[in-house]
């Protein structure tokens, strides 16, 4: 099963993401971390998480660019986090995969999909703002919805978590969902 966990920032996307994971059962559990702790507040912000993901049997596995190179045990369940921090460095990043950055990434999640067991992707809604960007930050934009629709597309659900709810745009067939809310 492929989840994607959508929301804006302090949404509880994260939470509702590793919750998603402890809920599909004693699987090996494998956490993808993609930000790049380039400095004191990202720093922060990986400790954050850490603690976070403390005592719910996570191998972390940092990945900032080349998703595909990624090996996990089969049948595992994985925690991809987070979608936007990957396609910033795979942009931006000397060996990142600049302009072939939407084909790269779909290649490393389809990857991840024919090892892993269940995959959850943590991505960030930042299309909701009337404000008109340019240049790199217009091409991010557009690289990041791409994978996002596609992700979509591929995902068995698509949950976008709102103040901590957890609002379903797709549900899994058969109407089974791994429905939970966020605490």
């Amino acid at each position: 099963m492929m989840i994607l966990v959508t929301g804006g920032s302090g949404s509880g996307k994260s939470a509702f993401a590793e919750d998603q994971v402890v809920s599909f059962g004693e699987a090996e559990r494998v956490y993808i971390a993609t930000m790049f702790p380039f400095d004191e507040e990202s720093k922060k912000r990986v400790q954050r998480h850490r603690n976070m993901r403390s005592g719910k049997g996570f191998e972390t596995i940092e990945c900032y660019t080349d998703l595909a190179q990624v090996r996990v045990s089969k049948g595992s369940t994985v925690l991809l986090e987070c979608m936007s921090n990957l396609v910033a460095n795979e942009m931006f990043q000397e060996n990142g995969a600049h302009e072939r950055t939407v084909q790269e990434i779909l290649k490393g999640v389809k990857s991840l999909l024919a090892q892993a067991g269940n995959l959850v992707i943590v991505t960030n809604e930042i299309f909701s703002e009337a404000a008109s960007y340019e240049g790199e930050t217009e091409t991010y934009q557009k690289y990041l919805g791409k994978i996002n629709q596609e992700l979509a597309h591929l995902a068995d659900e698509v949950v976008e978590v709102v103040y901590g709810i957890p609002v379903y745009h797709k549900k899994s067939k058969g109407g089974t969902s791994h429905e939970k809310s966020v605490e």
